[in-house]
């Protein structure tokens, strides 16, 4: 009878890496999406307060503010969003990111939503 045997050394190895990658990944991934919903929230919120004749420029001014004090210092609200003002306020967010990963490989996120001042109010 053969004596029972454990995971090899080569087999922890590459579980160790494997680990490594995946939180590597994570921690990349994470920042990006967690801003990202930040700017959702604010938005939304922002909506719903704002009078309907807001110009688009207060809108964006109000919403740098708000990135601010949340500390998203790397996000500029002009720079993702569009704002317009056509039957009440209708942000469009429209960007992209790019990590760099490992070496030359970078991670792109891109993230797009739509907003309109009318349908948020009804929530």
């Amino acid at each position: 009878m053969k004596h029972q045997q454990g995971a090899s050394y080569i087999g922890v190895l590459v579980a160790i890496v494997g680990f490594a990658f995946l939180a590597k990944v994570a921690i990349a991934v994470w920042g990006p999406y967690f801003d990202d919903r930040m700017v959702d929230n604010q938005v939304e919120e922002l909506l719903k307060t704002a009078p309907a004749n807001m110009a688009p420029s207060q809108f964006s001014q109000q919403m740098d503010q708000r990135l601010q004090m949340n500390n998203i210092r790397d996000l500029k609200f002009d720079d993702i969003a569009r704002v317009t003002n056509t039957d009440g306020l209708q942000v469009h967010k429209n960007y992209e990111i790019r990590k760099n990963f490992v070496m030359n490989i970078d991670l792109v996120m891109k993230f797009e939503k739509e907003f309109d001042q009318s349908t948020v109010k009804t929530k």
